[in-house]
């Protein structure tokens, strides 16, 4: 997972924070979790999180929003 890049929009990070979720963790839920196609992207959802993301490029991801279930 250490060649997977994330791309974290400023919505994500703070409820990263608020959260204390890890960019480890999203990583996980992206690699390892259910993916669910949504109109801009997808949803994974690992454990009892959930990441909200787009594909930009090989290895790259926009997270848009990380939530707990």
């Amino acid at each position: 997972m250490n060649d997977i890049t994330l791309s974290i929009s400023r919505h994500a990070n703070d409820k990263m924070m608020w959260l204390g979720i890890t960019e480890e963790q999203i990583k996980k839920a992206i690699v390892q979790g259910a993916k669910f196609k949504q109109t801009e992207g997808y949803l994974a959802k690992f454990t009892y999180i959930s990441v909200a993301y787009k594909i930009i490029g090989p290895n790259q991801y926009k997270i848009k929003t990380v939530f707990i279930d």
